[in-house]
């Protein structure tokens, strides 16, 4: 199930049919390509897994949640994804569930489709670092080479770190030091499973579009982001906005601008024993819009996306927030860990 679409090639009035049509409450566009952004949807790609997102999820034996489960399957449990069905019952706002290994159904918002890709080891680390990605469902980044059992933190699969060293354990072994950005220690993590991101991969989308002709359109009662050059939509992507976990964690309305960008932040907020408290280290291509904090951001804690469901900001597919990172101003500098106040990117978010 794909989490974007792009709509370089769709005219005006095919784009307000689609826009208004009860088909974004699935987006089952399953073949869809980023084909301006030069990147793929994971959820279009062959050979996958599924990791569970969250505590305990049921298992059925077809793509509903009417029947009687076959299992309950436990949070970061991976199983290959053997087929994916759009189902005709709720939830009405996402109907794709995947078969799992062969065994029964889940539904998809709490399975993040996820691989297994080992890397080389980078030796020339530079002074400012190397922005990395986990390629692996998840990985335990510890405190010490030399007290392995003792894990600082689980990284997930998309999440995005800041590599600034490389050392090696008594056993040889080789271990990058990545940067935690929030209480400012370090940890330490398996090179095979964080892929150095190439310049590329983050160079900006359409920088021959004048600044001021790109705009962000967040409609919150349809869950969706358009992006326009002019007037043309060019890339339509599924979202999560701000639920009422308590009072302020509506998504705000109005017009803001993306003047402030960072490619991985470790998001704090509150206890973990509340309902509303978070800890997520390694969140990807983050775009602020509000001096409070308020973002567009890839998300690797769930995958159900059409519905309200954050702290206030915009959760998009990882893959669809790295779209929106290279497309907005102001651009962040490959070698850098931030940029903020240059202009940026006009954004509109209404009901």
């Amino acid at each position: 199930m794909a989490e974007a679409l792009d709509l370089r090639n769709m005219s005006r009035r095919e784009f307000l049919k689609l826009s208004s049509a009860s088909i974004l409450s699935l987006l089952a566009i399953h073949s869809t390509t980023y084909a301006y952004a030069q990147t793929r949807s994971l959820q279009d790609t062959a050979a996958q897994l599924g990791r569970i997102t969250t505590n305990k999820v049921d298992m059925f034996p077809t793509p509903s949640a009417e029947g009687k489960p076959l299992k309950t399957l436990w949070k970061d449990l991976v199983l290959p994804i053997t087929r994916m069905e759009v189902s005709s019952s709720e939830p009405s706002h996402n109907r794709v569930w995947y078969q799992l290994d062969g065994q029964g159904y889940v539904h998809s918002g709490s399975v993040q489709p996820v691989k297994i890709s080992l890397n080389e080891t980078r030796q020339d680390i530079p002074v400012k670092g190397l922005l990395g990605e986990v390629t692996v469902p998840f990985t335990d980044a510890i405190w010490n080479p030399l007290l392995k059992n003792i894990v600082a933190y689980r990284l997930y699969y998309s999440s995005t770190h800041w590599i600034t060293g490389i050392l090696q354990d008594a056993r040889g072994d080789d271990w990058y030091e990545v940067q935690e950005d929030f209480y400012r220690f370090k940890y330490y993590v398996n090179p095979a499973h964080l892929r150095v991101i190439a310049p590329a991969e983050v160079e900006p989308i359409s920088p021959e579009v004048n600044a001021q002709d790109k705009r962000l359109e967040v409609r919150l009662k349809e869950q969706i982001v358009v992006a326009y050059e002019g007037d043309a939509p060019v890339q339509m992507l599924r979202c999560s906005s701000g639920t009422e976990y308590r009072n302020g964690y509506l998504t705000p309305t109005g017009s803001f601008r993306t003047d402030y960008k960072r490619p991985s932040r470790h998001m704090v907020n509150g206890s973990l024993a509340s309902s509303w408290g978070y800890d997520l280290p390694g969140v990807p291509w983050i775009c602020y819009f509000t001096e409070e904090g308020v973002a567009f951001h890839g998300t690797y804690w769930h995958n159900d996306f059409g519905r309200p469901r954050s702290h206030g900001c915009i959760n998009l597919f990882s893959e669809a927030a790295r779209w929106l990172y290279r497309w907005t101003l102001p651009v962040v500098p490959y070698e850098e860990q931030l940029a903020s106040k240059v202009g940026g990117t006009r954004v509109e978010i209404s009901i």
